[in-house]
């Protein structure tokens, strides 16, 4: 695998499932691929989970880690060709990414969209430039588009936690304060799809994805009809792809995902990918009940991430 921003990268989804399990038995039974070698994390977006994941599964790999904050211990970046750069941005990209290539084998990138133009956010524009010019393996952290390292640690927890073979998973849109990026929905989409799962799309019109992602899933704009029978409930909130690009078209609250929704489904669990904000998102009651797991969730980011830096080294 020479870089991992979908699950087209991945190859056979049940081999990388099996190293998974594999890896999770015996988290540093490779601890000697990635000796002396470095992984550069590089942030233009806050992270919590996957910082920490990240650097945790390149450890259990045996590699070194430089984390970077740009704008936060280094030089703004211009990320626009043919801009003059006579404002607050004092490097070019396109110089600094190649530079940052000479200090590291691996590359990883996390950059969210802007919503300042749809065309630059869905052309993957930052992360294509690292590809293009750092000469590195390089993978997605989160970029604008899609959140692969998270959508595979969420295919490892269903496979764990599923009572039947092809188990309903139900992604459903909640409440907000902002608008915020597209990327986790369409990635899980995107991988429950490729993992054959009956999954079902619920939002209120108008919050309709990237058909590059959601394929010929289901939307029912009835949450509750969504609900009934679902195994996994996913909630995520997504500003509009459509029409008015980021844009908050809805706040009904009536879509938070409460003991009323929870009720119509077959005793599913919650996920989430974290940071959830509770009472919005999801009430304390049903992230705090037995049926949540999204710590497990959280905790296979390790899993997942350091399946995909084997491959990158390998």
């Amino acid at each position: 695998m020479k870089h991992f921003t979908s699950v087209h990268d991945i190859g056979n989804l049940q081999a990388a499932l099996a190293e998974a399990v594999e890896i999770k038995n015996d988290r540093f039974k490779y601890v000697e691929l990635g000796r002396n070698k470095t992984l550069l994390m590089v942030f233009f977006n806050s992270s919590l989970r996957t910082r920490l994941s990240t650097q945790k599964a390149a450890m259990n790999l045996g590699m070194n880690v430089i984390v970077l904050d740009i704008n936060q211990g280094a030089w703004k970046l211009e990320t626009e060709r043919g801009v003059v750069m006579d404002g607050d941005k004092s490097e070019h990209i396109l110089e600094a990414i190649p530079v940052m290539g000479c200090y590291c084998d691996v590359i990883g990138v996390r950059s969210f969209a802007r919503f300042e133009s749809r065309e630059f956010d869905y052309q993957e524009t930052i992360l294509n430039q690292f590809i293009q010019y750092s000469g590195r393996p390089v993978f997605s952290m989160e970029a604008a588009t899609g959140h692969p390292l998270q959508s595979f640690a969420d295919l490892i927890t269903i496979e764990e936690y599923k009572k039947t073979a092809r188990p309903k998973v139900v992604l459903t849109w909640a409440p907000h304060p902002k608008p915020l990026p597209q990327a986790v929905p369409n990635s899980f989409a995107e991988w429950m799809n490729a993992a054959g799962y009956d999954l079902v799309i619920t939002h209120p019109e108008g919050y309709e994805l990237d058909k590059k992602f959601t394929g010929n899933a289901p939307i029912e704009y009835d949450q509750m009809k969504a609900f009934a029978g679902a195994d996994f409930v996913y909630a995520k909130s997504w500003a509009a792809y459509e029409g008015d690009y980021g844009g908050i078209l809805s706040t009904d609250r009536s879509w938070t995902v409460s003991d009323r929704q929870m009720a119509v489904t077959n005793n599913a669990y919650f996920m989430h990918c974290l940071p959830v904000r509770r009472n919005m998102i999801v009430t304390d009651e049903v992230i705090e009940s037995p049926q949540s797991i999204v710590i497990p969730e959280a905790a296979n980011r390790e899993i997942s991430a350091t399946v995909v830096l084997k491959h990158l080294l390998g």
